[in-house]
């Protein structure tokens, strides 16, 4: 069991008597704090935060750290707060500490509702200081570590979470090392039975191919000594979950993946290796396409190395990767190698660069935590920005953005600025226009093509793929749609209480501030959204607000008082009914449906006549300026024609010749030498739907038309 003087005998490698001696005090006043608690095993709970402060010497962190890792149970399982630690230890620490903890005094609904609200809450906390969730992850490293004691529900629950969420933050964050063992630690937790059996292949293979991993080793070692190459070379152990995932997504065997032996070559610079690169492909033979540069182009947590995969000797496959010590260190650590709080120089820009891309990511997720609806939103949008199999696309000015494989156009307009992606109308790939939904693939120049008035199309959701653009668009959905509710609630509550002889202004606050009250809306835009979502009747909130000076002037349910005027496109929660297709210049009639707004039909529409007279339902509308309206709207058109070769064409290029844009057209064969054909087309009003069907009668083969 790890002690306190073991640990600061440790820390002496790195750190100041002053900061060990604050280390040790945070230590003995967590001991007080947790003094007659034990963990599920039986120990003292003192021994856990002592494991994860380990963990983190491990790492090199810094004293803040490893005082915070001390501390880091306190909020949550004692009686001393937040201003207790600040008081105590600072506020960076407390910030720290603070951040790690979880939310014990919420009531949630369920468990998983806790855990998003968990981790919205650690994000937030980690946009201020990374060491957040450097603590975290240390945290999780050693609970998984003592996972025995918990039950199997526990068990399996904690397991699930580790590979849903942390390790993937391991792995985005470059600690390759304590990703692989939350990785293992969870999968063997979690499917015991197939961790087992597949360690059991593992031990099995590796003591068969033992002999000739260890000569390709040498044969490397040789070549680069031949050479004049300072380089280690190492075979690469394949962890156990990365064998099952591999197995289970490339739907492989056992054998086919562990045919694929992995090496390691470290060396001293960058220059040292593309030249060492050059003679292992002398060595053995490339295989084509298997090449990848992450020195030149770093993945987005920061990894660098060469990767190439080579013929072998006896027909085996080999997986090289070459990079430098720098390299290699990140490569473990991550951005716990040299954090911010470390880099003293310019000159770690291996390990500066893991950490810019780190705030980077987090500020993203920053970004997406702002504009997500709730925490369940928000952690799934994290979820899928946690798997990413990248792929590099240039801006036209040449800068790389790293995406997701898979993603399309819209996202990278979300990835260079959510106003881009907002206003986003078209793309050109490689200077040739492309549809919006098209995926990316590497080496692409992606150039949007954007507009002030444009704004996003819900059915984007149907094809992006990063968090980011997925939270923007639901965001921006939802603002506009609150936005046009509030708007259509404002005029339909100013109508009814104009039959009162009142306006808005006349409303009496108390009788709001109750009625608010009842109805539980916190803000009179709440109730104004509510009456333009349908949800409430405008005419009945009229009756309740009418001022007091005219309750004796009530024109009663029959009356409509003047028309509602209504423009064009109306936007999200005005609809125009498909049954009849009203059109400007149509006497039309409003339909309030819940959770629809208002749906516009005509007056003689057979659909609305049981409602016609029922002002709680229904509303007369009228169209604003039915003849400059330069909207475009479906109306639907039936017509019998004369057989004739070429008729359908004729109705197409008549319709056309009048402006009008055809949308479907469908025919069907009655009597013989008469068609029967139903035509749906666009047009801006009913003096241009004259004209079009003035045009259409002008064929001599058309005998009748008939709007539908």
């Amino acid at each position: 069991m790890p002690t306190i003087d073991a640990l600061s005998h440790r820390l002496e490698e790195y750190l100041t008597q002053d900061q060990i001696a604050r280390v040790r005090r945070a230590y003995f006043y967590a001991e007080q704090a947790h003094d007659g608690q034990r963990r599920k095993s039986g120990e003292p709970y003192v021994t856990h935060p002592l494991a994860v402060a380990n963990v983190l010497a491990g790492m090199h962190m810094d004293h803040q750290s490893l005082m915070a890792a001390m501390l880091h149970d306190v909020i949550e399982d004692t009686e001393i707060d937040y201003s207790g630690i600040e008081s105590q230890f600072g506020t960076s620490v407390a910030d720290i500490v603070d951040g790690v903890s979880k939310l014990t005094h919420l009531e949630f609904e369920t468990k998983a509702e806790a855990q998003a609200e968990n981790f919205q809450k650690m994000v937030l906390a980690m946009a201020e200081d990374i060491r957040v969730i450097l603590v975290k992850l240390a945290d999780r490293l050693h609970n998984m570590r003592t996972l025995g004691a918990m039950r199997p529900d526990k068990q399996r629950r904690i397991a699930r979470e580790t590979l849903d969420i942390y390790a993937p933050i391991a792995a985005r964050l470059g600690m390759r090392d304590l990703q692989v063992e939350l990785e293992d630690l969870a999968f063997q937790s979690y499917y015991p039975m197939r961790a087992k059996r597949i360690r059991r292949a593992v031990v099995h293979a590796r003591g068969q191919r033992k002999d000739i991993i260890e000569q390709v080793r040498e044969s490397i070692q040789a070549r680069l000594d031949q050479e004049g190459f300072s380089g280690s070379v190492s075979g690469r152990e394949k962890h156990l979950y990365s064998i099952y995932r591999k197995m289970k997504v490339q739907r492989k065997a056992f054998a086919d993946i562990m045919d694929v032996f992995a090496f390691r070559i470290v060396t001293d610079s960058v220059d040292d290796c593309y030249r060492i690169l050059g003679a292992v492909h002398n060595l053995y033979k490339p295989v084509p396409g298997c090449f990848k540069d992450y020195i030149a182009i770093p993945k987005a947590n920061g990894y660098q190395s060469l990767h190439t995969v080579l013929f072998g000797a006896r027909g085996m496959t080999i997986e090289v990767q070459i990079r430098t010590r720098d390299m290699d260190a990140v490569a473990s650590q991550g951005i716990a190698e040299h954090s911010h709080y470390k880099v003293k120089g310019s000159t770690e820009s291996a390990a500066l660069g893991s950490y810019n891309r780190a705030r980077k990511w987090v500020q993203g997720l920053l970004e997406m935590q702002q504009s997500a609806g709730d925490s369940m939103e928000f952690i799934e949008n994290v979820k899928k920005d946690l798997f990413p199999d990248e792929v590099y696309i240039f801006t036209p000015k040449g800068r790389i953005l790293e995406l997701p494989r898979g993603a399309t156009p819209v996202d990278f307009a979300y990835a260079v600025h959510t106003d881009v992606g907002n206003s986003c109308v078209s793309c050109r790939i490689n200077r040739r226009l492309a549809p919006l939904s098209e995926p990316l693939e590497s080496g692409q120049t992606v150039e949007i093509i954007t507009t002030p008035r444009a704004q996003p199309n819900m059915a984007w959701l149907n094809f992006v793929v990063t968090g980011k653009a997925r939270t923007s668009i639901r965001h921006f959905l939802k603002n506009q749609q609150r936005n046009e509710s509030i708007e259509l609630g404002r005029r339909l509550l100013s109508q009814f209480l104009a039959n009162y002889g009142a306006s808005l202004d006349d409303i009496d606050h108390d009788q709001l501030a109750q009625l608010l009250d009842e109805a539980e809306f916190k803000t009179f835009d709440d109730l104004l959204e509510d009456i333009g979502m349908g949800n409430r009747m405008a005419y009945v909130v009229a009756r309740r607000l009418r001022p007091v000076e005219h309750v004796e002037h009530d024109p009663g349910l029959t009356e409509q008082g003047r028309p509602l005027a209504i423009r064009g496109a109306e936007g999200m929660v005005m609809q125009y009914a498909r049954c009849c297709h009203p059109i400007p210049g149509d006497s039309i009639i409003g339909h309030i449906s819940s959770g629809r707004g208002l749906v516009v039909h005509r007056t003689d529409c057979r659909n609305i006549g049981y409602l016609r007279d029922n002002p709680e339902k229904t509303i007369y509308l009228e169209w604003s300026d039915p003849q400059s309206n330069e909207e475009e709207f479906v109306v639907g058109l039936y017509l019998e024609v004369e057989s004739q070769r070429g008729i359908i064409a004729n109705l197409a290029t008549a319709a056309a010749g009048v402006g009008a844009n055809l949308l479907k057209i469908d025919s069907g064969e009655r009597d013989g030498q008469l068609f029967s054909v139903q035509m749906e087309l666009t047009v801006n009003n009913r003096v241009h739907l004259a004209r079009v069907i003035r045009k259409l009668r002008s064929i001599r083969s058309v005998n009748h038309i008939n709007r539908q």
